[in-house]
């Protein structure tokens, strides 16, 4: 996980997340750091297509077996870019996420191709925010950060 990342993470734990939240992490893995080493003592379940470091339970994609409103905050970095259907993930995260949850979405919109194992998109803000709003969830935030786009969303 590079800095900026981090950086956007941690900012993101200290004004939003507090103790006792259940967190989902979708597309876990662990390639390059991860977001559960910036949040140890939180209720943490790592998703993704594929089992490795990091993955607590294996999905199909965009279908995560969990029942709606089931988590308070729902952390995805640096994933829906390796997605064919990027909004499909952001439908199904705003099914889980709680009302009054938090939602942090990470993305390049500038970096080289970087295929794990396919790599389809750049997000801009206002396509995360469009896919955000399509997905039900209202947009605190979204900008760019050095080479990310970030956004956050309530419930």
């Amino acid at each position: 996980m590079h800095d900026n990342a981090i950086r956007i993470v941690s900012e993101f734990r200290n004004k939003y997340i507090k103790l006792g939240d259940k967190i989902l992490d979708v597309g876990s893995l662990n390639v390059n750091g991860c977001h559960r080493e910036l949040l140890p003592n939180f209720d943490y379940t790592g998703i993704d297509v594929q089992a490795g470091p990091n993955v607590d339970v294996v999905v199909k994609p965009y279908d995560y077996p969990f029942p709606a409103n089931s988590f308070d905050i729902v952390l995805s970095g640096q994933c829906i870019e390796h997605s064919q259907h990027p909004w499909r993930i952001l439908y199904e995260i705003g099914r889980l996420v709680k009302v009054g949850g938090f939602v942090l979405i990470t993305a390049p919109w500038q970096w080289q191709v970087h295929r794990y194992p396919i790599d389809c998109f750049r997000i801009l803000p206002d396509g995360l925010v469009s896919m955000l709003t399509d997905a039900g969830l209202k947009v605190i935030a979204c900008d760019i950060s050095d080479r990310d786009t970030y956004g956050i969303a309530t419930k």
